[in-house]
């Protein structure tokens, strides 16, 4: 097993400190479900508003959060997810959006990128892969939400590409995997291995191994760090979470392990100020 870059930062949240080249400027978070005000199913941070949680209860949750790190609530920016493969650049005209409401977030979007000082990005998650974004030398961020859908719509490609018509050399980017569901809670079947095996990935570039028939294993990480890597950024440049958000129950919500009943936790990324 990999070092763990993703630390405790406080009880509601986890930061990466793997890259203190950055820390002075990005913030970079995923919350855990602890030290909120939801109760029941939601309990207690829950931060997503699709979810028939108590809307003011939501954002009290979202306001602690914003509290903790550099950006007020107000610059944060949210999407409206659907499972897509759908990337917008946000600007400062943006930040707002969704913080209120599911459906005034960012329509039909599953990626979210910038190089604007002042915005915090944001997406909600509850066993799908979080995909964090990364230029040094342009000073851009990037979101990214993939499910098993989102990746095989490859997701994590179409924000390199993008980055690159933007001249950004996909190997100097970096990029890191959060806390997900692990191939050890996550069953798949026929349906979604075919779509896998359409994206003509090296055979030893294998994310899912067969249990029984019809039914697989899947490392959704790993497909998804496979996919960056044929987009071309480089291996070391990406760090990989070891959560399992359908094993730790005491830290994370899964949709998967609470059968749909549960909360979402939150990745955020956000140049400061000072960039």
């Amino acid at each position: 097993m990999t070092r763990e870059p993703f630390k405790q930062e406080e009880e509601s949240f986890l930061a990466i400190q793997e890259w203190p080249d950055l820390v002075s400027y990005v913030t970079i978070g995923f919350t855990t479900r602890q030290g909120g005000y939801s109760d029941e199913n939601f309990s207690t941070m829950n931060l997503g508003l699709h979810v028939k949680d108590d809307t003011d209860t939501v954002i009290k949750n979202r306001e602690k959060i914003a509290s903790s790190t550099p950006l007020s609530l107000s610059n944060w920016v949210f999407a409206e997810q659907t499972h897509s493969n759908h990337i917008k650049k946000v600007t400062n005209q943006d930040t707002g959006k969704g913080i209120h409401s599911y459906d005034k977030g960012v329509l039909d979007c599953d990626g979210l990128y910038t190089n604007e000082k002042g915005i915090m990005l944001s997406l909600c998650f509850a066993d799908c892969v979080p995909l964090y974004f990364f230029s040094a030398e342009k000073k851009y961020i990037g979101l990214a939400h993939a499910g098993w859908q989102g990746t095989v719509k490859n997701i994590s490609g179409e924000m390199i590409k993008q980055w690159q018509l933007e001249g950004i050399d996909p190997q100097t980017v970096k990029v890191a995997i959060g806390p997900s569901i692990e191939a050890c809670c996550y069953v798949v079947d026929d349906r979604v291995i075919s779509a896998i095996n359409e994206l003509s990935l090296p055979r030893n570039h294998m994310s899912y191994e067969m249990i029984s028939q019809g039914q697989y294993k899947l490392d959704l990480k790993q497909l998804n760090k496979n996919l960056l890597i044929r987009a071309g950024v480089k291996e070391e440049n990406i760090l990989t979470s070891n959560y399992c958000t359908s094993c730790d129950a005491d830290k994370f919500f899964s949709h998967r392990r609470d059968h749909g009943k549960t909360g979402r936790m939150l990745s955020f990324i956000g140049l400061g100020l000072e960039a």
